[in-house]
């Protein structure tokens, strides 16, 4: 995983559907992760924690249906959109698959153009920042485009780590991200720090949303990680 870069986690147990898919996610700009059965799958959502889920509905063991149904049923992966793959072009079947709680049904054979619109539909919603738009929780609002943050209309110095760590947290309010996910997510898998060092950034971020006065909108959850709000 690559810091900055909304990921994809692709489950498609046919290897060369796999790699076409993964190649033109790649060429998005997307990081993409790789699982070729469901229960690969569940390991992957545990671990990595994606931006979105691209699933094939025939998997072998665990269904990507029964994917899906899991992803939905859990608080802390429930708003996680979901795009499902199917073969099955039956209105009941793309019904199923909604309720089940798919965010979005793309039936086989389909046009990867489309669904690259689709996968970057699915991102403005839940990664904003990474297409430009303004963020805002309380008093503090981001500018993702100019890369400015103010604070009751003043304006605050952030380190570039820091940016990252506020456009997390202000695209996911009152979510708690463990420290493993913020690293993942402010630094990038490919690179090793020391899980210290969330803590010393967090510390960073609250001195700078706070130069101008008022209260740290930064919570810790003891045992559990941060969150905004």
């Amino acid at each position: 995983m690559t810091a900055d870069r909304p990921t994809v986690l692709v489950v498609e147990d046919e290897p060369a559907q796999r790699e076409v898919l993964s190649y033109n996610l790649e060429a998005e700009g997307f990081a993409v992760s790789r699982a070729g059965t469901g229960d690969e799958a569940m390991l992957k959502i545990d671990e990595e924690a994606p931006d979105i889920i691209v699933l094939d509905w025939m998997l072998p063991g665990i269904s990507g249906i029964e994917v899906c149904r899991r992803v939905k049923m859990r608080s802390e992966t429930r708003a996680i959109p979901v795009i499902m793959l199917s073969a099955r072009s039956e209105e009941v079947d793309r019904v199923r698959g909604l309720e089940t709680g798919a965010d979005d049904y793309v039936v086989k054979p389909y046009s990867v153009i489309e669904l690259m619109a689709r996968v970057r539909t699915q991102l403005r919603r839940v990664r904003p920042a990474t297409v430009g738009e303004r963020l805002e929780f309380d008093d503090i609002v981001l500018d993702a485009e100019t890369h400015r943050v103010t604070r009751q209309d003043k304006t605050l110095k952030l380190g570039p780590t820091e940016f990252r760590l506020l456009t997390t947290f202000m695209e996911r309010p009152g979510r708690v991200w463990s420290r493993e996910q913020l690293l993942d997510r402010v630094w990038g898998r490919d690179i090793y720090v020391d899980t210290r060092t969330v803590d010393v950034h967090i510390g960073r971020l609250r001195k700078a949303l706070c130069q101008h006065g008022g209260e740290d909108p930064v919570r810790t959850v003891r045992g559990a990680g941060y969150a905004l709000g």
